[in-house]
């Protein structure tokens, strides 16, 4: 079974209302304003999932030579991790580095 589908299709964000484009270089899987994202993948981009909740951002931790977004669904209490895009609020990234959550 593929573990990762490309989905990169642009959408509103749930959580900010904002336009949110696709990314162009591998699939969009969060709101780069807010950073907000919506549990639907079992595998990246399938979009299998039947929880359909938002996943907060509540942290952030170093993967490789970029950072990965720490999430907690707020529906189903999981915790998710995405690669953050070029594109993301730094200055959220950054406020994440640094608070307890």
């Amino acid at each position: 079974m593929k573990l990762f589908s490309k989905n990169d299709d642009s959408f509103v964000c749930e959580h900010c209302n904002k336009d949110v484009n696709p990314l162009g270089y591998t699939s969009r899987d969060h709101c780069p304003y807010c950073l907000y994202s919506k549990h639907v993948d079992v595998n990246p981009g399938d979009r299998l999932n039947s929880c359909n909740g938002l996943l907060k951002p509540i942290g952030i931790e170093k993967f490789k030579d970029t950072f990965k977004i720490i999430y907690k669904c707020e529906k189903c209490n999981k915790i998710h991790k995405n690669i953050m895009a070029n594109d993301d609020n730094m200055a959220l990234i950054i406020s994440l580095s640094v608070e307890k959550n």
